[in-house]
């Protein structure tokens, strides 16, 4: 098959960089995958991973008429079977492209949405993955005819825990002493509030006498909010307990580095493949620490919480969690091997690789009238009209979020069937 992969944005994130892996792990399988892009970081490890590139501009509508267009002429020119968009404005991009122009619909579209929610107007004709089995039972429940279950591949070969690394030497950080690391955007949706939390508790550990140090890799918007709150953390404890260190393109050392990691989605697959304890950490004072007996609630849901966790919620919570796995070196040493286990068993890379090509098959030769396409089409057309005027009334009042799609973290059911 000839396949165009599309990923949302090109900054250093988990979504994007899974889009990328597996678009390597398919063309790796046999099949003529190219990669259809803005400009950004990622397009290196595009380049890494010998995988054909198309640019299109950064600054651009969401959706836009005119990379539908070029989706189109590549459709054309390079004969592609299946356009896999990552998130709702490349699949509505690229449906826009396929039911426009008769010689086209043959090519399939298909969708990965790994964010928190599917947006209402996402196209229910389009087959498409989801990250958790809640999120595949509301978009089922909204009306999607084909959802199926990807969590977040790994790639445990590259993650591996036998990684050579000489990242606390480079960032200053005392050898000797247990680090915790967090590995992620620094933004509003999702991971601020866990941010701000690691930074208090860390702080709390340190003045209560415990030896502890946290590193916090990556950068975006909430940048200078989590620098107050760990200039903070360092001013009450009297020594540098919180570092940042900015964006890293290749972050695999700093998890290897680490003897904890913090985190969620993603970035906490990522730290379990290289065999680290990990604590989830969430919104609304979430935090729990990955056991056999907690596993089957992350399995289910994703690797994100809302509300206590059984520690208690916020700071205090995840100070306890941080300082019971902290004291334990027996302990973290049993939860890495666990870590490390799991993600060997469910997780690894080719097994989705495979799972997505069975997928593009379907998609590929499933019915796809013209009936029924046109008007899903046009009802997405409608509520994203409908979305984008209810998204300048929140700009112009000022209460308008980034990512809507991260912005309520469990689809309901109730809000799925609206």
């Amino acid at each position: 098959m000839r396949v165009l992969v599309y990923p949302h944005a090109m900054e250093i994130g988990g979504s994007q960089l899974n889009a990328l892996q597996l678009a390597g792990a398919v063309r790796d399988l046999g099949h003529e995958v190219t990669v259809l892009s803005e400009p950004g970081p990622l397009v290196d490890h595009v380049h890494e991973l010998r995988l054909p590139h198309v640019e299109i501009p950064l600054h651009r509508r969401r959706p836009s008429a005119s990379v539908a267009r070029r989706i189109g002429s590549l459709i054309d020119d390079l004969g592609i079977d299946v356009v896999h968009g990552h998130e709702w404005p490349p699949v509505l991009e690229a449906l826009a492209a396929t039911v426009s122009n008769p010689t086209r619909r043959n090519t399939a579209v298909f969708a990965t949405v790994m964010s928190m929610s599917v947006v209402p107007f996402f196209p229910r004709t389009v087959p498409m993955t989801v990250g958790t089995e809640e999120i595949r039972a509301a978009a089922l429940a909204a009306g999607h005819r084909r959802v199926t279950l990807l969590e977040p591949p790994v790639d445990t070969d590259a993650d591996r825990p036998e990684l050579e690394t000489s990242f606390r030497e480079e960032h200053g950080l005392d050898p000797a002493v247990p680090l915790l690391a967090m590995i992620c955007r620094l933004v509003p949706e999702l991971k601020l509030e866990g941010l701000l939390a690691a930074c208090d508790a860390v702080g709390e550990l340190a003045v209560a006498g415990r030896k502890v140090q946290l590193v916090i890799v990556g950068d975006g918007r909430s940048r200078d909010e989590v620098e107050v709150r760990a200039a903070r953390a360092n001013e009450l404890a009297r020594s540098r307990v919180v570092v940042l260190t900015g964006e890293i393109s290749d972050p695999r050392p700093a998890y290897a580095a680490a003897d904890v990691l913090v985190g969620q989605g993603g970035s906490a697959l990522r730290g379990m493949s290289f065999g680290k304890p990990l604590v989830v950490v969430g919104e609304r004072g979430f935090s729990e620490l990955l056991t056999r007996e907690t596993a089957p609630r992350f399995l289910s849901a994703g690797w994100y919480g809302q509300g206590p966790g059984s520690r208690g919620s916020g700071v205090p919570g995840l100070r306890d969690t941080l300082d019971h796995v902290i004291a334990n070196p027996v302990l973290r040493q049993e939860l890495g091997a666990f870590s490390r286990e799991l993600v060997l068993e469910r997780f690894s890379l080719r097994g989705a690789a495979e799972l997505l090509e069975r997928e593009y098959t379907a998609a590929r030769y499933g019915p796809r009238p013209l009936g029924p396409l046109a008007a899903d089409a046009a009802r997405s057309a409608a509520g994203l009209l409908g979305y984008k005027l209810h998204r300048k009334y929140q700009g112009l009042r000022g209460t308008a979020r980034t990512d809507d799609a991260n912005a309520n973290p469990v689809l309901s059911r109730e809000r799925a069937v609206r």
